[in-house]
C-alpha cells in the first residue's frame, strides 16, 4: 500500500476529544483510548488552520497573502507566561472560561504552545494543542476557552479586522447573532436547543 503524504499542518497542530477529568487544566486531557480529530473535522466546526513559518513572520509572503486575502489589517502580540502577562493568574482564568466572540479570533503561534478548546456538534470537548507555526481561526460564534500547556509559554500574533476587539462574552450568550449565525453556518441546529437547556 501507498503512504498518504501527510499535512504539514498536522506537525503544529493536533486535536483531540477531551476526558472529563478535573485535573490541571494545562495537562492534554487524552480520553483512553486517544481519539484524535482530524484538521478537516475542525474545518467542518468552523476552525481554519495553517502552517506558516514564525521565524520568518516579519517578512512572510503566505502570512502576507492570508491577511489580505482575509482582512487581517491589525495586529499585535500577546506573551503568555507568569513572567510576562500582568495579573497572569486572573488572566488565564479569564481565558479558561468558556466564551464566544462576536468576531473571530485569530491567533498565530510564533513561540511556545497553548491549547484552544472548542466543542463540537456535540457540545463535547475538543482540545487544539498549537505550537510555533500554527495559525488558526476561530469562528464568531463559536463556544471555546484557552489554556497553556505544562511548558507555561506562548507568544502569539493577534490579528483583527479593523480595530482590536476582543470582548468575551461567557456562556451563555446564545441570544447573539454572532451565536445564531454560527449555529445556521455549521450546522448546529440539532444542538443549539441542548446547549441552552445545558446551560440553564
Amino acid at each position: 500500500m501507498g503512504s498518504l503524504s501527510k499535512d504539514a499542518r498536522e506537525e503544529v497542530i493536533q486535536a483531540w476529544y477531551m476526558d472529563d477529568s478535573d485535573e490541571d487544566q494545562r495537562l492534554p486531557h487524552h480520553r483512553e483510548p486517544k481519539e484524535f480529530i482530524s484538521l478537516d473535522k475542525l474545518a467542518e466546526l468552523g476552525v481554519l488552520s495553517w502552517r506558516l513559518d514564525a521565524d520568518k513572520y516579519e517578512t512572510d509572503e503566505e502570512l502576507k497573502k492570508i491577511r489580505e486575502e482575509r482582512g487581517y489589517s491589525y495586529m499585535d502580540f500577546c506573551e503568555v507566561s507568569p513572567e510576562k502577562l500582568p495579573n497572569y493568574e486572573e488572566k488565564i482564568k479569564s481565558f479558561f472560561e468558556e466564551h464566544l466572540h462576536t468576531d473571530e479570533e485569530i491567533r498565530y503561534c510564533v513561540a511556545g504552545s497553548g491549547y484552544f478548546d472548542v466543542r463540537d456538534h456535540n457540545d463535547t470537548w475538543i482540545r487544539i494543542w498549537v505550537k510555533k507555526g500554527a495559525m488558526i481561526v476561530l469562528p464568531a460564534g463559536i463556544y471555546h476557552r484557552f489554556t497553556l500547556d505544562s511548558d507555561n509559554y506562548i507568544k502569539a500574533m493577534r490579528l483583527f479586522v479593523g480595530d482590536p476587539l476582543w470582548t468575551p462574552f461567557n456562556r451563555p450568550h446564545d441570544h447573539l447573532p454572532a451565536r445564531k449565525g454560527y449555529l445556521e453556518t455549521f450546522g448546529q441546529k440539532e444542538t443549539a436547543g441542548q446547549a441552552v437547556d445545558a446551560a440553564a
